[in-house]
């Protein structure tokens, strides 16, 4: 199986032929994540630094920030629009978003295959067929409920934030011996996996069965 998902991309993580920044999606988004933007990408980064210093040092909530941000925004451009009309000068330059029928039926599509595999994959752990899956989201529970425990919500922000615009630039510089170390962990994982479920899972499962049939 190793061989097979190493073969036919060159060492790249399930036999893609894409890059990074086409996996990303592309444009913008993509340009600013793998510091193609250099500019827009460290101003990101400076703002969230300096919001973070912010809500460390002083009292701010973050819907307190984001409410007076907003406010003093709205100000801003109040004050421009009348101060435009009275002097007979531009009006700001703010453009007219409208979206689609096409884009929201596309997002609602999306949102709602969404729900549907969220709510398969519930349904199937809830049941028991799935074990492999449920080890994996009790284990993600715990990660986040530990994390959650460490950290304070602008704390995780800031870091998120941090890890979006650091790792997929350092992955896409060594990916292929970061796809080589993950197909090998995986590998391991599988394996552990297989050898727990034989050991403790199989007996669990058995064990259940015996005492429904009793029953």
């Amino acid at each position: 199986m190793y061989r097979i998902l190493m073969r036919s991309s060159d060492g790249l993580l399930f036999n893609r032929q894409t890059s990074v920044h086409q996996i990303l999606g592309g444009g913008l988004f993509a340009d600013v994540i793998l510091w193609r933007d250099k500019n827009v990408t460290m101003a990101i980064l400076v703002i969230t630094l300096a919001s973070w210093v912010m809500f460390e040092r002083s009292s701010y909530r973050l819907l307190s920030y984001v409410s007076n941000v907003l406010l003093l925004l709205l100000i801003i451009i109040f004050l421009w629009a009348k101060s435009a009309q009275i002097l007979n000068r531009p009006t700001p330059p703010i453009p007219h978003l409208q979206l689609s029928e096409e884009t929201i039926n596309e997002a609602a599509a999306m949102i709602r295959d969404q729900i549907h595999t969220l709510l398969s994959v519930s349904h199937d752990i809830a049941l028991g067929k799935d074990p492999q899956m449920f080890v994996k989201v009790a284990a993600y529970l715990v990660l986040i409920s530990v994390i959650g425990s460490l950290i304070e919500f602008h704390t995780l922000c800031y870091t998120s934030v941090f890890v979006v615009l650091t790792v997929p630039v350092a992955y896409q510089s060594y990916e292929k011996h970061v796809d080589s170390s993950l197909i090998k962990g995986n590998m391991k994982l599988k394996q552990l996996y297989i050898r727990f479920d034989e050991e403790f899972l199989k007996k669990v499962r058995k064990w259940i069965l015996e005492k429904y049939k009793q029953s």
